[in-house]
């Protein structure tokens, strides 16, 4: 299963943690922070990933919320066949203007820190497999 991370550039360290669980895991991991170079079409590329991708895990925090790209990355997964059952909101921090749809989702909460959250997102994803 190809897993897509959404999250703000600030929210890093959770998404290294979840992304290296997730490999250890045996899942294909696509993270903009790795896969993006200088000089590519970032919106195709992201098209293309979230084309591929089987689930999706959005790292919900007050940056998250506020960026653009996380917006739509999570818009496009709710209107997506392929995330039904396999979109996974992990709450980095608590957020005002938290999707009301994402909340219905039974978001991971961060207690534990990023280690225990990835623990949780792999074991939603194996159930979801």
């Amino acid at each position: 299963m190809n897993v897509f991370i959404s999250y703000s550039h600030e929210d890093s360290e959770w998404a290294n943690t979840l992304a290296e669980r997730l490999r250890s895991a045996g899942f294909g991991v696509w993270d903009p922070e790795t896969e993006l170079y200088p000089g590519d079409n970032f919106a195709l590329k992201i098209a293309e990933a979230l084309e591929n991708a089987d689930a999706m895990v959005a790292l919900v925090s007050p940056d998250a919320m506020a960026s653009e790209w996380v917006r739509r990355e999570i818009d496009f997964a709710l209107g997506a066949s392929q995330f039904s059952g396999r979109l996974i909101p992990v709450v980095v921090r608590p957020t005002e203007g938290f999707p009301w749809i994402l909340r219905k989702l039974k978001p991971i909460s961060p207690e534990g820190g990023p280690s225990a959250a990835a623990d949780s997102v792999v074991q939603a994803l194996q159930r979801a497999a």
